[in-house]
């Protein structure tokens, strides 16, 4: 295969490049992180006007209809500018669910909104178990008069609290297996009975919400797809977004490194340039070396989910479990280099380490994962 990027995905590099160096410096980062709603009304509107909030979506539905690979080009920009806000649960959590598994109906109804930036959608998934896997999904969704009745909690969920609409798994039935039984359903945040409480986060820029659904009745229309069989659609958005998400650590550790080598050219230590000195050198390297190596397994998993490679799964788990820890290593050399102004609030080096810590753990961790690919492998 050619792991070199067209001509278009490389003129949507250098636009999402130019846009978030003027549109998103870390001064309006640290004003949108500093609020419940991590954006501003300004900013989505401009990310609406790149075509960036339907970038995947089909034409058909006010998208621009581009493959995944794009959107991995697109995620290492964002996350070299630890851009906040709710793009990444309502694209490719929320917005891909429905495009995944709803109905035709479904979609030229939301999808349209979401890409001119008039919706928000979040995916309400995990639970206070904290498991990753179907068996995790335990919240019951009961038949009941012309619809279905739902009741349990969801945990961690990412910008529930924005949304207009969330995308719940819950459980209809309990089969032979944890992935069968389960559905998917389209609940608008207004519905009686779903509550939303933002948590404390470590990482400013990613808000986490607890949602707590007690005895929400929702129509037999907010089913998303087949009753009982939403596990294969959700996996294959969780895989996706997965990626995207290794794309955007990618773009945070390239950032570290490139202010850590600019930092080592100017810091003067005992009369030379501390990138003059072999440990400092060392280090640098090593950090490079992480760094090519995470985009080189996540540009393979985003080519791989986009041609439905037989391999995709097991290069997805390969990603997350490499650039997990290799984000968070660079992070951490980058303020080790630093020193003492690696560490202080006034640096930007902070936005990033959080930034790889909250994302380490999204959508499992390194061992989560090398787990995973024992058992794709049958280890």
């Amino acid at each position: 295969m050619d792991f070199g990027f067209s001509e278009e995905q490389e003129l949507l590099r250098s636009t999402a490049r130019k846009f978030f160096e003027n549109e998103c410096a870390s001064e309006l980062v640290r004003t949108m992180m500093a609020t419940p709603e991590g954006t501003t009304p300004e900013f989505w509107a401009k990310l609406a006007e790149q075509g960036w909030l339907g970038l995947i979506f089909p034409e058909a539905y006010g998208g621009v209809g581009l493959g995944f690979v794009d959107v991995v080009v697109l995620m290492e920009e964002m996350g070299r500018a630890s851009m906040p806000g709710p793009y990444f649960s309502t694209v490719l959590l929320g917005g891909l669910a429905i495009l995944e598994a709803g109905s035709e109906a479904q979609k030229k109804e939301w999808l349209p909104k979401i890409a001119a930036g008039e919706a928000k959608v979040a995916l309400a998934w995990t639970e206070p178990s904290a498991r990753w896997d179907a068996q995790g999904v335990t919240l019951a969704a009961s038949a009941s008069t012309g619809g279905f009745t739902l009741t349990g909690t969801k945990l961690f969920i990412l910008d529930a609290h924005l949304a207009d609409a969330v995308v719940v798994a819950a459980r209809t039935a309990q089969g032979p297996s944890p992935e069968e039984g389960v559905s998917l359903f389209l609940v608008p945040r207004a519905t009686k009975g779903l509550e939303v409480k933002l948590l404390p986060t470590m990482d400013q820029t990613r808000k986490l919400c607890e949602v707590t659904l007690t005895g929400v009745s929702v129509p037999a229309a907010a089913l998303l797809g087949e009753k009982g069989k939403g596990w294969a659609p959700l996996a294959r958005v969780v895989e996706r977004a997965t990626v995207a998400l290794c794309a955007e650590m990618c773009g945070g550790a390239q950032r570290v490194l490139d202010m850590t080598t600019e930092y080592a050219k100017i810091r003067v230590a005992f009369g030379k340039p501390i990138g003059a000195y072999q440990g400092v050198k060392h280090r640098a390297a090593d950090m490079l070396v992480e760094v090519e190596n995470a985009k080189s397994i996540t540009y393979y998993a985003g080519w791989a989910v986009d041609e439905s490679a037989p391999d995709a799964a097991l290069a997805v788990s390969m990603a997350k479990a490499y650039v997990s820890d290799a984000y968070r290593r660079v992070s951490a050399g980058g303020i080790q280099l630093h020193g003492g102004i690696g560490f202080t609030w006034e640096h930007d080096l902070h936005l990033y380490f959080k930034r790889a810590k909250s994302s380490e753990f999204t959508f499992g961790d390194a061992t989560y994962h090398r787990e995973r690919v024992a058992q794709l492998i049958n280890l």
